[in-house]
């Protein structure tokens, strides 16, 4: 498949000088290298630290913060946990896309439901071969985890035997820190 939603957003983030990348289901396919469903939405990711340089990068996008479910106009504040989701709209095209905050301490990727759960910042995310960033699917799937729908089942189904040794056993580790009884770990050996 063409990725073309993909391949907008890299255009649309190609001057943004800091870390970014595709989250969500979209990164699943960029790791498998081809659509394996539909996707309704694109989700990038970028780290906390980053999110004024994002609002300005973006300069003509209204965002808007999430809170408990809720849409909130997102001022210049910086945004702090629990705080994580924001969406975006073009104020001219109407374009929308989604972004998540993403915690890190020093060089280490920290997951914001499990600060016991982390890994180093060089090892979170890849390039496609079309030179689409985006985050790794054993991070991608740990998100999954939490109240999993159809649609991050098949996600995981069509990527497990995909995963490297060490993609599973992160998974399965960070797992069975989190979700400890998620159907999920069974295939992970």
């Amino acid at each position: 498949m063409s990725f073309e939603q993909c391949q907008h957003v890299n255009s649309l983030m190609a001057e943004f000088n800091k870390t970014w990348f595709v989250a969500g289901g979209w990164a699943i396919d960029l790791f498998i290298g081809k659509e394996t469903r539909e996707h309704k939405d694109i989700e990038i990711a970028i780290f906390r630290k980053d999110q004024l340089h994002l609002k300005r990068y973006l300069n003509d996008w209204d965002f808007k913060q999430v809170k408990q479910g809720e849409f909130y106009d997102w001022g210049n504040e910086f945004l702090e946990l629990p705080i994580h989701e924001l969406h975006a709209t073009n104020k001219l095209s109407g374009e929308r896309i989604e972004v998540l905050l993403n915690e890190t301490e020093e060089n280490d990727w920290k997951f914001r439901r499990d600060l016991r759960i982390h890994a180093p910042l060089n090892s979170i995310c890849s390039v496609s071969k079309t030179g689409i960033p985006y985050l790794n699917p054993e991070i991608v799937l740990l998100y999954k985890a939490k109240n999993t729908r159809e649609k991050d089942h098949q996600d995981f189904l069509a990527i497990k035997d995909l995963l490297n040794n060490k993609q599973k056993q992160w998974l399965r580790n960070a797992l069975e820190l989190h979700e400890p009884e998620h159907k999920w770990v069974e295939f992970l050996n």
